[in-house]
């Protein structure tokens, strides 16, 4: 952590603060960013939104981009401008939730009934102060629910209650945070997850509720994070909270699935350009016993991403995990060298990544998207020997069909991911591609083949309708024998150089199906119902097979939903 302020100072030294504006970021699982998704492929050619394989979407870009469109659509009716009724009614939301950097109309913004002339003023903020020099906005967080797992005595639920605080100073410093505490009881995979990971997914550390059962969990969830300008070019984020890199439902890059982390992050936006470093410490994989200090391991990592025409963007990624005792090694501080080749003349044996990702937005209805992660591999093997285990890399591809069959507000997704045996992992357990006990990318870490379908529903203003179906196989490991599907597990100890395929070892096949309705009842607060079926089975084991059959309800207010679609 000292390494990484050192650096905040340095580049405040260098290169000093300007007068540029300075935004927050739209928080993970927000209801606008399903909409930006539409409005970019709606659009097209839009430069802004194109860039947006990386999250959390800046807030003020977003805003500048959605008031062009709100402009060009009510100025003309041309096919990739016209909005429907629904899209104009999440045109607003998507405003009012952002309306720090809102410059046309906000009359509708305001409550007809605030609370004592001074809570919820505006529709979505309980507290809200916006000012020519400072803009505050406080919200409370809740989720509850409860439901039932078929065949099972255990009762389901979620307890959160929590806080939100976000705020901008004189349009050059951005600071958000979030404070929740959770009580949870999930269906029984969860718990077996809980146990075998010593990690709740999406958080890490945990007590056991009330320090007696282990099948219901007792955890805290505090993010926060400041943001500035460089330069005029140049945003800087440093916090504790997550990132995402990709288009798809998952990433092989860097995912939110995990625990969050300290982090400091760049982006340089110019021209056809958008250019991020990422700089993070994480914890390696553990065992806590008590207040015992945990070791640290870093992370650095990088994103080009290129408009290469107004309809197809394209992204290099490279990234690097390493273990110092305790300290960053300020060669990987350099924010435009090859990884590779750092590591490689400071000798280390360090973990490094690298991946190509693309976007194409295809007649105002369409979008294709991909990644290909490449962690090590030779040439020839692939050729010669498809079975070798250097053959460490894995491919998504998806696509996206908006307005599905001339329906409005239809919209279907579909991709595949496939991470060959071995890949993240490596011959030191530090260096592996893991944070606190889970994966920093695809929630199933390797040697596993995933296809996901999702649809979205917005059948009225208010009226959600949320459908996902995952099916995936995974080889796991047999007997003792590493087959490559455990990323923790130190590649060395394989038990061959060859013979290894997809889904190899001891075969998992899971068939996991999700039907979310929600009704917001005001701007953020929810009524919910899930209904959810998960079976799986182990190839070849008599009475392996396990069904979950889930029905819960609930409201909820400001949050993430929580979701076990794993």
């Amino acid at each position: 952590m000292q390494i990484i302020k050192t650096f905040i100072k340095l580049i405040a030294f260098v290169l000093p603060v300007t007068v540029s504006a300075q935004s927050t970021y739209i928080p993970e699982g927000s209801k606008e960013l399903h909409f930006i998704d539409r409005l970019e492929i709606k659009q097209q050619r839009n430069t802004d939104l194109n860039f947006s394989s990386l999250k959390p979407f800046n807030r003020r870009y977003i805003v500048q981009e959605a008031e062009f469109i709100d402009s060009v659509h009510r100025a003309n009716n041309n096919a990739s401008a016209k909005l429907s009724t629904i899209d104009e009614y999440n045109m607003r939301s998507l405003l009012m939730n952002n309306s720090e950097w809102v410059t046309g109309p906000r009359d509708d913004f305001k409550s007809k009934l605030p609370w004592f002339k001074t809570f919820y003023t505006t529709k979505p903020n309980f507290f809200e102060v916006n000012t020519k020099d400072f803009f505050l906005a406080i919200n409370p967080v809740l989720q509850l629910s409860a439901g039932k797992e078929l065949d099972s005595s255990q009762l389901l639920y979620v307890n959160s209650r929590g806080i939100t605080i976000r705020g901008m100073i004189a349009h050059k410093v951005g600071f958000s945070t979030t404070i929740i505490d959770n009580q949870e009881s999930g269906p029984s995979y969860y718990t077996q997850y809980v146990k075998g990971s010593k990690a709740v997914p999406g958080v890490g550390f945990f007590k056991p509720f009330k320090g007696l059962d282990t099948a219901k969990t007792d955890y805290f969830d505090g993010r926060g994070y400041i943001s500035f300008n460089a330069a005029k070019y140049i945003d800087i984020q440093f916090g504790y909270d997550k990132n995402f890199i990709g288009n798809g439902y998952r990433s092989l890059f860097l995912s939110d699935w995990g625990n969050s982390y300290l982090f400091l992050k760049l982006n340089t936006k110019i021209w056809k350009f958008n250019y991020q470093n990422l700089f993070m410490e994480l914890e390696p994989q553990y065992i806590k016993t008590g207040d015992n200090l945990l070791p640290r391991k870093y992370a650095a990592m990088h994103h080009l991403s290129l408009n290469v025409t107004k309809w197809l963007n394209l992204g290099l990624f490279e990234g690097v995990i390493f273990g110092r005792k305790n300290h960053f090694d300020f060669a990987y501080l350099n924010p435009i060298i090859f990884y590779r080749h750092i590591e490689g003349t400071v000798g280390s044996p360090d973990n490094a990544l690298a991946g190509f990702d693309f976007k194409a937005n295809i007649k105002h209805r369409f979008q294709l998207y991909g990644q290909l992660l490449l962690d090590e591999f030779v040439l020839s093997n692939i050729k010669n020997d498809p079975g070798n285990w250097t053959n460490k890399f894995g491919i998504q591809v998806g696509a996206k069909y908006i307005d599905a069959f001339g329906i409005k507000n239809l919209d279907l997704q579909a991709e595949m991911n496939r991470v060959r045996p071995f890949t993240y992992s490596h011959n030191d357990s530090i260096a592996n591609y893991t944070h606190y006990n889970e994966p920093l990318a695809h929630p199933l870490g390797s040697n596993f083949q995933e296809f996901i379908g999702i649809l979205k529903y917005q059948p009225l203003k208010k009226l959600y309708v949320n459908a996902r179906l995952i099916y995936y196989y995974k080889g796991l490991d047999s007997g003792g024998v590493n087959f490559g599907g455990d990323i923790f597990r130190d590649y060395t100890t394989r038990s061959s150089g060859t013979g290894f395929k997809v889904g190899g070892g001891e075969k998992l096949t899971v068939l996991n199906a999700l039907l979310e309705v929600s009704y917001e009842f005001r701007q953020n607060l929810y009524f919910e119902f899930t209904l959810q079926q998960r079976n799986s089975k182990l190839a070849g084991i008599p009475n392996s097979n396990v069904n979950s059959t889930m029905l819960s309800a609930g409201i909820r207010l400001n949050m993430l939903k929580r979701a076990y679609d794993y």
